[in-house]
């Protein structure tokens, strides 16, 4: 439907369907873009390097399921045979891989949501959120597999190496190229769907948050009312994404500390049913606040640039000044 132009007892008021509303351009020049990919790196680099020590825990309980059966277990253990450094092992690799990650993730995404917006124009919004996040994810996690590589191993090996600077090399020297990227197809299975579902979770959240409980335009709320609705649809958008992603992290885990030398041997050695409860607990804990510091810092970055927060919001009157 096309949109209208009525008069409303004086003033000029143009009636716009919701689909129509949420197909206009984007009104901002390509310099968004780049506001929001480093957005996307801050945020998401210090929110990871903030939740390292709940990482740790995670992958070596993924890796020795036998010896670290419990988080307090897995904990006490580490505590007492590595001393409180080994909580922060692969510090530099979720700083730097996530950092390149998100800022991928986040300034694709705008990108390619502003691209298929305008080819696809009369497919419904969650395909557009679907398709933008995917083909955004597939790009941030060519960007993250070197680091995770890294990461996984200095975290479950202790003595594999210290960080990024011996284990880039070293791990080059044993096993080439294919080394760093061993485990791609496994992030991809773990974060394009965990992506996919994060974003369009997000948005809709966003739409719900400010229809049915707000209950305002987004445009009259405060800034600090914008970004409330943005925690609140950025804890929903990663607690959902880790119950779909966590069969596909466990199988990473696996693979980098060669628990098994294919994807299926891994998941006949894991067992299907482990595949999803395995470490699901403490995923949760540290994917949840994690996603929803990401929204904020990225939100508030894009606030203090001059930028509306996230999200769309459908709407089907729009008054002209009012708008």
């Amino acid at each position: 439907m096309r949109g209208a132009d009525v008069e409303v007892e004086g003033r000029s008021t143009s009636i716009i369907s919701v689909s129509e509303k949420l197909k206009a351009p984007y009104p901002y020049p390509y310099g968004y873009y780049g506001i929001c990919t480093v957005g996307g790196m801050l945020s998401a680099g210090t929110t990871h390097l903030a939740i390292t020590p709940l990482d740790v825990l995670k992958v070596n309980m993924q890796v020795y399921p036998v010896r670290y059966n419990s988080i307090s277990s897995c904990f006490t253990t580490l505590l007492r045979e590595q001393g409180p450094s080994a909580f922060w092992r692969g510090w530099a690799g979720k700083f730097f891989g996530y950092g390149a990650q998100g800022g991928c993730r986040f300034g694709l995404y705008e990108y390619f949501k502003r691209l298929y917006s305008d080819i696809f124009v009369d497919h419904n919004r969650s395909f557009i959120f679907f398709l933008s996040s995917a083909s955004a994810e597939v790009f941030a996690n060519i960007a993250l597999c070197p680091f995770e590589a890294i990461k996984v191993r200095v975290q479950a090996q202790p003595h594999f190496a210290k960080g990024l600077a011996d284990g880039f090399p070293k791990l080059y020297a044993s096993e080439g190229i294919h080394g760093f990227y061993r485990g791609l197809i496994p992030l991809w299975g773990r974060n394009l769907p965990f992506s996919m579902v994060m974003f369009s979770t997000f948005e809709h959240s966003v739409n719900f948050l400010y229809h049915k409980v707000v209950q305002k335009r987004k445009e009259d709320c405060s800034k600090g009312q914008q970004l409330g609705v943005t925690c609140l649809a950025g804890y929903a958008a990663g607690s959902v994404g880790s119950l779909i992603s966590n069969p596909a992290d466990n199988i990473v885990s696996s693979l980098y500390n060669k628990k098994a030398d294919s994807l299926i041997l891994v998941v006949k050695k894991i067992g299907l049913v482990n595949l999803f409860t395995r470490s699901l607990p403490i995923r949760i804990m540290l994917v949840g606040p994690a996603i929803t510091l990401q929204w904020l810092f990225y939100d508030t970055i894009k606030v203090l640039s001059g930028l509306p927060t996230s999200g769309e919001v459908a709407t089907d009157i729009q008054v002209d000044g009012a708008a």
